[in-house]
């Protein structure tokens, strides 16, 4: 019994202490930011005139947001290490820095959060084609850096091959499961980055996503990553305190990539990658969205099949209140990754 109270403390005490840091210490990031110049660069009319339209007073909201989010993550998982390296005995009883389930996570986490950063500074400061930031290639090119590395990680130092079909079987792929590790990883962080356009919307998708795989995780037995799990989701509500419409700061794409980054890497660890297709549904609408515009714009002459794109913005440009846009996100997505958690557990067991 004992032992079953410490494995529902670790992840509930974790997520109170991640959501009272990112509370306490959000004011701070925002004011810092403010004083460095940091804010939300809109789109000229030109090359978005729906984007420019609908959002230009957001225009100078602080980004970088998720610098938060990852930091108290990466600063609880060091903190515990360290504690554990110099006290031992108890003390490693609470911390979820762990090589086989949470380090490569980490790793991964930090990564993307750094080439994030730096297409944020560049976004903010203008430099870079149309209008300043990375080109969509040059991000597409880091997501597959991040998790080229990854997929090495897994396939050569954990011995990782193997994909999961929930009510099917496991199945050994081999050397194959490093593209297909890459495409995982690749597509939910682009996914995600698109999902960031409305306050509160990909934090809030986030979350609902993170509870799923915490409660897979958790069925699992892999407590560290469940942990690490419930860590994000208490950082995310102290980050969506300030998000929310009308948001006082932005994730940034130092946010949206490496959180998008880590729910692929965690839906690997867990043996679950498929079930992201449910679990992450709206992240898989949104960025379907895009390729779907970008694809008739090409084959039909500049024909466009939404107002605007990720479809977040279509619905926009109809008319929708943002409010209500990203609250019926928030209930889809709550939906899918509900359905997704019990598909996971029921076919544990």
């Amino acid at each position: 019994m004992p032992e079953l109270s410490l494995m529902v403390a670790r992840p509930l005490g974790f997520m109170v202490l991640a959501f009272i840091l990112s509370v306490l210490l959000m004011p701070l990031l925002i004011r810092a930011l403010k004083r460095l110049g940091m804010g939300k660069t809109i789109r000229d009319a030109a090359s978005a005139p729906v984007m420019a339209a609908l959002h230009k007073a957001k225009a100078g909201t602080p980004v970088m947001g998720g610098i938060m989010i990852w930091g108290i993550a990466l600063f609880l998982a060091g903190l515990g290490g360290g504690l554990c390296w110099i006290f031992g005995n108890g003390w490693c009883d609470l911390t979820f820095l762990s090589r086989g389930q949470t380090l490569l996570p980490l790793g991964s986490l930090l990564g993307a959060a750094l080439v994030g950063l730096v297409d944020d500074y560049l976004n903010v400061k203008k430099i870079g084609p149309k209008g300043g930031g990375l080109r969509m290639r040059y991000k597409i090119l880091s997501y597959l850096l991040v998790a080229a590395i990854g997929a090495w990680w897994f396939y050569a130092k954990l011995g990782w091959d193997q994909v999961h079909v929930p009510f099917v079987g496991t199945f050994e792929i081999g050397w194959w499961y490093i593209p297909f590790f890459i495409l995982v990883i690749t597509s939910t962080s682009y996914s995600v980055n698109e999902t960031d356009g409305l306050d509160g919307l990909a934090g809030g998708s986030l979350l609902a996503a993170f509870g799923a795989y915490l409660m897979i995780a958790y069925g699992q037995g892999r407590t560290d990553l469940a942990v690490l799990c419930a860590v994000v989701i208490g950082a995310l509500l102290g980050f969506l305190w300030f998000n929310v419409n009308p948001a006082s700061v932005f994730m940034g794409d130092t946010g949206s990539m490496s959180l998008g980054t880590l729910l692929g890497v965690v839906a690997c660890m867990t043996n679950q990658p498929l079930l992201l297709l449910i679990i992450g549904l709206p992240f898989v609408v949104q960025s379907g969205s895009v390729l779907l515009q970008v694809a008739s714009k090409k084959l039909r002459h500049g024909k466009k099949i939404f107002l605007s794109s990720p479809i977040h913005h279509h619905f926009q440009a109809l008319g929708w209140p943002e409010q209500q846009i990203v609250m019926r996100f928030w209930l889809i997505s709550f939906i899918c990754a509900g359905v997704g958690a019990v598909i996971a557990l029921v076919d544990l067991v």
